[in-house]
């Protein structure tokens, strides 16, 4: 199971230490800047759409930038960490640096990606040796090898190779292999009659045939590859699970041994595959998350002709690396990619590509010289206090739920317990020494970052799991639970201000920063997370008839959520979101709680701007999610992402709180109106 992220896709939070709710003048005069009055839109009652009444002006003076398909605040944080990681790259990239030192690796990264009039010259000639490789395939075994070779490098062929810890013996690591390999957002768009589909897949098929026009194919021929190209990708589709059945990690849980697996689906080599990796003598049994997947790969292997197999490779290849070659490779990318599915109408400065690539690329490198520049330690100890305070709250909520016996609780309170929290960056640096970064090309250099971090995984096998590793950098804005880890994360790029201001009113800290913590936790405690132990292990913890009530309050969210329309008559699929609308309820139930526990029982802080400490609570929570979408990029997310949109995330849990109907008099008739029977509590 991948961990569970909040991708905190729109923040307005102003965010502090956790304190009595006294405040000096110099503190309420920060807390008064903390919601700005100006963003809201007065003409709408709180009560019909609270994200408009707070949000609505915001909204109007913000509009989508023509470089983006959604605007949030997340994306002017992002933005801000850019700048800031841009003026230390650049830096770097004037400077002589060290040969092999972490300097020059991050200088030259940088410096070759910004470097316009070289890319330009090369145009596709750096990818000349790996088309020479797709080429000189003969035989199935060559296939295997080629595969295995496009894995190491991040190219997404076919389907996905991974190591990582066993579900059910959460401190062994094991291998998974997994359905991948579409060019497509999700099988939907391969499969799904709806005319705006069959559009896209026309788009796709044209921007296919582009594609292979670059690279010097006749008009004709590069037409005919494209349409295999995509009736190779639709037979991928069609044995793929749906995105809903991804949440399910006991249907992935599929455990063989190597000999099992490889006789089963012998038609591919897999001895060839894992040969090339390096992994073969390490490999003692594979978890296959998808065994109808598998058993279509193993159908056209052989059924699928290798001159199409060849061209399928070429199209990975070159899509994969469009963004890192010349500009009308980049262009032809982005107007699919970027414009048709996504909404944007511009492509994003090169520096803000380079320097987004740099950080994904060259992970703990960038993190350290960004850390070392910009994050303070007194930020890390605020936010390992909130945790404190979010823990002890969700202690105290377990033992209110009337639905959960006694024995359950106690595994839950366990659970609470151990969970291991990792705050701003990581305390052991990786080493990168063998890592070879050069001036040559810009995606040769993405290449050999992709394999070093390849075998970095590979090198696992055998190895007991590492828990104290991170999934995300420092400089990230997000935060996420790891269900194999029982952990939760909060990355340095989410702990400044607009998300952490030590001098922000307590309500506001609350309704932001505390319910991203809330939200965090919870997911140790959503439909998914649940199915995991203290130890991490995929194990079952709940009575059966735990169980069954469990289930039966999280119906309700999925309902609330299936009747939604997002956008005209899109509406958000409740059992896909299920668990990231458990973690918001959860988490801001939770949060408020917490809220009311650091007054320690004296009475409400005086208003501010004619504001109740539970009414800043709830617009905090309300401008944590300000942000507008293109069309194009809200279907999309419609589609395939496990988020809902930034509007549900704040009115839908919030009709399910009596509290916030307590803050804003909300009454029978207002639109956000639910009664009692009908709202969901779950957490």
């Amino acid at each position: 199971m991948k961990r569970s992220v909040i991708y905190i896709s729109a923040s307005a939070l102003l965010i502090g230490a956790c304190g009595t709710g006294k405040q000096t003048k110099e503190k309420v005069a920060v807390a008064n800047t903390s919601i700005d009055l100006s963003n809201f839109d007065t003409t709408v009652v709180p009560g019909n759409n609270f994200f408009e009444y707070v949000n609505g002006t915001w909204l109007k003076n913000n509009p989508v930038p023509s470089t983006e398909g959604s605007w949030t605040n997340f994306n002017v944080i992002r933005d801000n960490n850019f700048a800031n990681l841009r003026s230390l790259l650049e830096q770097e990239a004037k400077s002589s640096n060290q040969p092999n030192s972490s300097e020059q690796k991050v200088g030259d990264f940088y410096a070759i990606s910004m470097d316009s009039v070289k890319l330009q010259k090369d145009g596709i000639s750096p990818l000349n040796d790996e088309f020479k490789m797709i080429n000189d395939i003969k035989n199935t075994q060559d296939l295997a090898k080629l595969l295995a070779h496009q894995h190491s490098i991040g190219v997404r062929s076919a389907f996905d190779f991974g190591v990582g810890a066993d579900p059910k013996l959460s401190t062994e690591n094991i291998t998974t292999v997994s359905q991948s390999g579409l060019g497509l957002p999700d099988m939907d768009y391969y499969l799904n009659p709806d005319p705006s589909m069959e559009t896209i897949r026309k788009q796709y098929i044209a921007h296919v045939t582009n594609m292979f026009k670059l690279m010097g194919e006749p008009e004709a021929k590069a037409s005919a590859i494209a349409e295999k190209i995509f009736d190779f990708e639709k037979q991928l589709a069609k044995a793929s699970m749906t995105r809903v059945e991804l949440r399910d990690p006991k249907a992935q849980y599929n455990k063989m041994t190597v000999k099992e697996f490889t006789d089963k689906y012998s038609n591919f080599d897999w001895k060839d595959y894992f040969q090339t990796l390096g992994v073969e003598s390490k490999i003692n049994n594979v978890i296959v998350s998808q065994p109808k997947f598998f058993a279509e790969i193993n159908t056209i292997t052989k059924s699928v002709s290798l001159e199409d197999w060849k061209n399928y490779l070429r199209w990975n290849l070159i899509s994969t690396s469009s963004p890192k070659l010349s500009d009308n490779f980049i262009m032809e990318s982005f107007n699919f990619y970027g414009t048709i599915l996504n909404g944007s109408k511009e492509l994003r400065p090169r520096w803000k590509r380079a320097v987004q690539q740099a950080d994904a690329s060259l992970g703990d490198l960038v993190s350290k010289i960004y850390v070392d520049k910009y994050f303070s330690s007194e930020a890390k100890k605020k936010v390992n206090e909130m945790v404190d305070n979010l823990t002890a709250s969700y202690k105290e909520r377990i033992e209110t739920r009337e639905w959960m016996g006694t024995e359950t609780k106690k595994q839950a309170q366990h659970k609470l317990e151990t969970i291991m929290r990792k705050l701003a960056f990581p305390d052991k640096w990786r080493d990168y020494s063998s890592l070879e970064i050069k001036k040559d090309a810009y995606v040769l250099n993405y290449f050999r970052a992709n394999n070093f971090d390849f075998k970095y995984m590979t090198d696992k096998l055998g190895k007991p799991v590492d828990k104290t590793e991170w999934g995300m950098t420092a400089p990230t804005v997000n935060a996420y639970y790891n269900p194999s880890y029982n952990e939760i994360v909060f990355p340095a790029g989410i702990m400044q201000p607009p998300f952490f201001d030590a001098n922000a009113d307590d309500a506001v800290n609350y309704g932001g920063m505390g319910a991203v913590i809330g939200h965090e936790l919870t997911h140790g405690f959503d439909d998914q997370g649940c199915q995991y132990d203290a130890d991490g292990n995929m194990k079952n913890w709940w009575t059966k008839e735990d169980s069954i009530k469990f289930k039966e309050h999280t119906n309700v969210l999925v309902n609330e959520f299936n009747h939604f329309a997002a956008l005209d008559t899109f509406h958000i699929n409740g059992q896909l979101t299920l668990g990231e609308n458990i973690a918001d309820l959860g988490g801001l139930t939770i949060s408020y709680y917490a809220y009311k526990k650091s007054l320690q029982g004296k009475p409400e802080p005086e208003k501010i701007n004619g504001l109740t400490g539970d009414q800043r609570f709830f617009i905090s929570w309300a401008q944590s999610w300000r942000g507008g979408f293109r069309p194009e990029s809200l279907k999309q997310l419609l589609k395939t992402n496990p988020h809902s949109p930034n509007m549900a995330r704040v009115m839908v849990p919030l009709s399910n709180m009596k509290e916030f109907y307590s803050a804003f008099n909300v009454k029978e008739g207002n639109a956000m109106y639910r009664s009692e029977k009908d709202r969901a509590e779950i957490w």
